[in-house]
């Protein structure tokens, strides 16, 4: 297999839950949150791509027991070009601070795009790295999560913000 089609998956548990991380070798390419008690973890390959989901599960490991604020593993995320740039702006939000989705708009220089700027945030495939949950409705509630409200709230509070709602 050449390198540019190396993917590796590991399965990882968490406070919130199981966690399916995949990557290629050039950074993570999802996060998932898996359902159910028995989950199949394969082996990660000693490849370009198991070195890159294995960074991200130790740099997520230390982020969840408060020793890491800020990811620095790779990404290899497929969107369209605002989705992207939406996603980036994201990244530097920091850890413990909250924005709305308008504020997210200005960042990106299209003020009036804070629906297209929540739709984007629906569709970051990385959650928690691309901390989509730091992004808050207008009148400061949770507004939506692709992974549901209550993990929201569990990943903000695990950042010390509380949030109304």
């Amino acid at each position: 297999m050449s390198k540019s089609n190396e993917v590796a998956t590991m399965v990882m548990s968490s406070p919130v839950g199981m966690l399916r991380l995949t990557a290629s070798a050039r950074g993570v390419k999802s996060i998932e949150v898996i359902k159910g008690s028995r989950v199949a973890n394969a082996t990660v390959p000693r490849n370009g791509a198991g070195a890159i989901v294995r960074q991200a599960e130790k740099e997520l490991r230390e982020y969840f027991s408060g020793r890491r604020q800020k990811f620095t593993v790779k990404l290899d995320l497929d969107g369209t070009e605002f989705q992207r740039t939406a996603w980036e702006a994201m990244r530097r939000i920091p850890f413990g601070s909250t924005i709305s989705y308008g504020e997210q708009a200005k960042a990106i220089g299209k003020p009036k795009a804070f629906r297209a700027v929540g739709s984007a945030n629906g569709r970051n495939p990385v959650p928690i790295i691309v901390p989509c949950h730091r992004v808050l409705a207008s009148d400061g509630s949770l507004g939506g999560y692709s992974l549901g409200l209550s993990m929201k709230r569990r990943l903000l509070a695990l950042e010390g913000v509380s949030v109304a709602g």
